[in-house]
């Protein structure tokens, strides 16, 4: 019994158990009601391969929302960044052509990160309306430059990158799902167990006292919006590939993204943020379309059950306040015991 209560507390404190637990129930309610679908594992190698990109960008967006600002830029970067890549797919030789495409993406990512960064922390505008106005500057560069029109990525599934980044060497698992789990692990480091992310933290919590500490407020805010840039563009890349082919309005996931962090227990004041949470919750958001369809239920239906859904996720982060179970009942408890004493 003993043992029982304590991994039951341990599982508690896991950051993302409770919205991993979620899509699990999410999954067996799918399963029972669309036994047909949900029993077979393509549907799942179906979501591995569709859910990276928003989760990607969502993963990067997360550390924006902890150091209390937002990028409504990303879905841009991701259309830029694929141009990038398929400008330099056909313009160089085929030997490295995907090399310098994958390195053109990630700079372009990076630039426009990095202008963010500069007129967020340096010039001192608004990060919503910095972003806003950043998103259809860099769309419409890239509708631009593109002409307007789709470009395809010829032979990239022969292409040593495309096996790399989008194959499917195990078992038929895509890889991009294994890259976006390597790059949740990672970011998970960077912002629990490394000083930048301490600073991105302190910095949401609250940037006066965080510049008292002796924090570089603006240097950091620039190195983060570089950094979701870069990720941005990862995702664009990702998605790309993918496709094997370049869409002028490709990336338009602003909204999945933003529901993937904030159905992931990320705190909308900043100051707190759970990348697994993200991990899990883009899953959620990711799967949701499809279920409903997959239960024959009207498709007039699909987004009111998507909005309740997530609203009942989102009570559940609010009501555990960290977005675990055991401060969850607690709180249940605590309520008992009061209605007894009246």
């Amino acid at each position: 019994m003993n043992f029982l209560k304590s991994a039951y507390r341990f599982l508690g404190r896991l950051e993302g158990f409770a919205i991993a637990t979620v899509l699990l129930v999410l999954y067996l309610v799918l399963i029972v009601a669309a036994p047909a679908v949900f029993t077979r594992p393509m549907i799942y190698f179906s979501f591995l391969e569709t859910v990276p990109p928003t989760l990607i960008a969502a993963l990067g967006l997360t550390l924006v929302i902890t150091a209390g600002e937002i990028d409504l830029s990303f879905p841009a970067v991701v259309s830029l960044s694929g141009f990038a890549l398929a400008w330099g797919w056909k313009t160089f030789d085929p030997a490295y052509c995907a090399v310098i495409g994958i390195i053109l993406a990630l700079a372009a990512g990076a630039l426009v990160g990095y202008i963010n960064g500069l007129m967020v922390a340096r010039i001192g505008v608004p990060s919503i309306m910095a972003t806003l106005a950043a998103n259809f500057f860099w769309y419409g560069i890239s509708i631009l430059l593109a002409g307007g029109l789709q470009q395809t990525l010829r032979g990239s599934e022969e292409n040593f990158v495309h096996e790399l980044l989008v194959g499917r060497p195990f078992g038929g698992i895509p890889l991009q799902a294994l890259w976006s789990l390597v790059l949740a692990v990672f970011l998970w480091f960077i912002l629990n167990r490394h000083k930048f992310g301490e600073s991105v933290m302190f910095i949401g919590d609250n940037a006066n006292v965080a510049r008292v500490m002796g924090v570089n407020v603006e240097a950091t805010r620039i190195r983060l919006f570089t950094l979701h840039g870069m990720i941005a563009a990862f995702s664009g890349i990702v998605l790309t590939l993918n496709i094997g082919v370049f869409y002028p309005n490709q990336g338009n996931y602003l909204l999945p993204a933003m529901a993937s962090v904030f159905v992931g227990g990320t705190s909308i004041d900043g100051g707190a943020g759970s990348i697994f949470g993200t991990f899990f919750g883009s899953y959620v958001i990711g799967s949701l379309e499809a279920g409903v369809v997959a239960t024959t239920i009207s498709g007039y239906w699909v987004q009111v059950v998507e909005g309740g859904v997530m609203a009942a996720v989102v009570v559940l982060n609010a009501a555990t306040g960290k977005g675990d179970f055991a401060s969850l009942f607690s709180r249940f408890r605590q309520v008992g015991r009061g209605s007894r004493e009246t």
